[in-house]
Formats: structure tokens, C-alpha cells, sequence
């Protein structure tokens, strides 16, 4: 497993480099040049205080100033030493950005993929054992409409209705915890569908099968059949798409934090779109870039603990 695992991660760098390199180049398609936002605001502003010769020293400092193949040759080789560079707006080290705000994202991220497996998973076993009944329906429809609705329209709605009508739950943080219901909730739906769905279906295709007869001509407790057998044998496919939904809802989380106005990576990826803070914007796509590729090779791991006959192969 350790020489399948070496294999994955050194496959893995083409793909963060290559994910790099398209992210670098569409930034500075963008028009605009971010000194000139950053000191000025934008392009012609009529500001005239800060000099071009300090313009040109900033244009320097973050190799604004030559050709894009030589920034991001410079670019890579500071990133394989460690060094993420400093934001352009703040002046702050990114690698410390990273580390004060990652937690909420992650705290927001973990929340939402709470709130997504214990209603899609639940939903979806409900639906299979009462397969074509009004529950499984009713489990269905709420299902596809959880996957049509945008999750930042959903979170509006939550707001108008929780915080702003009823008064139940708070919008933004009071330091209380319950900020974080309605984001993960607003956050998890459209993953808690779509995992309903495929646990459904993987659960028809497993109670079907001959061992899930054997075991209820056993005399075992129908709950037993369901819950220690059938779930156990269908998780696989689950296990897959919510390995690929966690990823889903990190990047998710961007929305989300816009809209409930929380500090976190994904409300300051938006803020360094906005004012060309390319150093800040290619470090947060690079970690998602990691993340989702983490995330592909412990759902692989998690296959061997799950069905012993799944074997990785070294």
C-alpha cells in the first residue's frame, strides 16, 4: 500500500503543476494590472500620490515585470521550497493566510458533509427498503430538488426564513455556534441528493443478491439484514461519490461564506479575484488542487477496510 500510495502522490505533481499553470496564465489574461488596483484602485484613476517608480519597485518585488513563462518557472521553484509568497493587498505571508483561516472552511466543509451523509445516506437505505412506496417518492422528488436548487439561493431563502422572519438561528457569527447551522445546511442538501440517489440504487442491486436472501432465511432481524449486511456491501459506490462531494463542498464553501459573510478562504479567494491578488488566488487553487487529490487516495485506502476483497495493487 505505501509504494501505491508514493506512486499516486508522485502522479500527483503533473497534475497540481499543470493545475497551476492554467490558473497563472487566465490570471493575467484578466485585464488589469493588480499594482495599479492595489495603490490606485483601478486603471486611470486619477490618484497621483504614489510615484511609477514606486509602481515599478512593487512590479519587481513579485516579478511583475517579466514574461509569464519566467514568472511561473520563478513561481513553481518558490513553491517547491515552501515559500507561497505574500498578498499583494495585505502584505501578509500566504502560508500564514492559509493557516489562520483554513480551519473555518474546513469547520464550514466538515459541517456540510455532517449534514449531507446523515440525510442522504438515511434518505437513500429509507427509500431502498421502501422501495416504491409514497416514502420512497417522496424520497426521490426531494432529492432531485435538492440537486436543482443552487446552494447560495437555498441559503437565502434559509436566512429570510430562520433569521430574518422567525429569529430561530443567526445569519452571521455571535460566537454561540449556531451560525454554523444554516451554511452547513445551505451547503450539505445538494450533496446530501446526491448521495440519497446512489445509496438507493446501490442498495436495490445489493439486497437483491443471493447472501441478503441467505441471511433473512436465517431468521436475522430485518434491521440487521439492512443495516450490518446490505449497507456494508453498497457502501463502495457511496464512498466513492462522497469522497468527490467533499471536494465539491470545499469548493462550495466559497458561495457559502459570501453569503453568510464568513472569514475563511473561500470569502477570501473572492476578495483576491477582485483586486488581482494573483499570489493569494494561485495558492488557494493549488490547495484545493492538493486537497482533491488527498482526498482521491484515502477514499482508495478506505475501499480495503470496507470490502476486504478490494486489494490495491503495489
Amino acid at each position: 500500500m505505501a509504494r501505491y500510495i508514493t506512486r499516486r502522490v508522485l502522479a500527483a505533481i503533473p497534475v497540481v503543476v499543470g493545475v497551476l499553470l492554467v490558473v497563472f496564465v487566465l490570471l493575467r489574461l484578466i485585464p488589469g494590472d493588480p499594482v495599479q488596483i492595489f495603490y490606485f484602485g483601478g486603471e486611470g484613476s486619477p490618484n497621483t500620490s504614489v510615484s511609477q517608480e514606486v509602481l515599478d519597485t512593487a512590479r519587481r518585488a513579485y516579478n511583475l515585470d517579466k514574461s509569464i513563462p519566467v514568472q511561473f518557472a520563478l513561481y513553481v521553484a518558490d513553491v517547491f521550497r515552501g515559500d507561497l509568497g505574500r498578498s499583494l493587498r495585505t502584505r501578509q505571508p500566504i502560508g500564514s493566510m492559509i493557516g489562520e483561516q483554513f480551519p473555518a472552511t474546513l469547520q464550514l466543509t466538515l459541517a456540510g458533509m455532517g449534514v449531507a451523509l446523515v440525510i442522504g445516506v438515511l434518505a437513500g437505505v429509507l427509500s431502498a427498503v421502501r422501495h416504491h412506496t409514497i416514502i420512497d417518492y417522496a424520497s426521490q422528488f426531494v432529492a432531485v430538488l435538492g440537486v436543482s436548487i443552487p446552494s447560495f439561493w437555498l441559503g437565502i431563502i434559509l436566512i429570510f426564513i430562520f433569521s430574518i422572519r422567525l429569529g430561530w438561528l443567526p445569519a452571521i457569527a455571535n460566537g454561540h455556534g449556531k451560525e454554523l447551522i444554516l451554511p452547513a445546511v445551505s451547503l450539505g442538501v445538494a450533496a446530501a441528493a446526491i448521495i440519497a440517489r446512489l445509496t438507493r440504487s446501490s442498495m436495490l442491486d445489493v439486497m437483491s443478491r443471493d447472501f441478503i436472501r441467505t441471511a433473512r432465511a436465517k431468521g436475522l432481524a430485518e434491521r440487521g439484514v439492512v443495516w450490518r449486511h446490505a449497507l456494508r456491501n453498497a457502501l463502495i459506490p457511496v464512498v466513492t461519490i462522497i469522497g468527490l462531494q467533499f471536494g465539491a463542498l470545499l469548493a462550495g464553501a466559497v458561495v457559502i461564506e459570501v453569503v453568510f459573510t464568513r472569514q475563511g478562504l473561500g470569502f477570501t479567494l473572492v476578495k483576491s479575484i477582485i483586486t488581482r491578488d494573483y499570489p493569494v488566488v494561485q495558492a488557494l487553487v493549488m490547495l484545493s488542487a492538493i486537497i482533491y487529490i488527498v482526498i482521491n487516495i484515502l477514499v482508495d485506502v478506505l475501499y480495503t477496510y470496507i470490502d476486504p476483497r478490494v486489494r490495491l495493487a503495489d
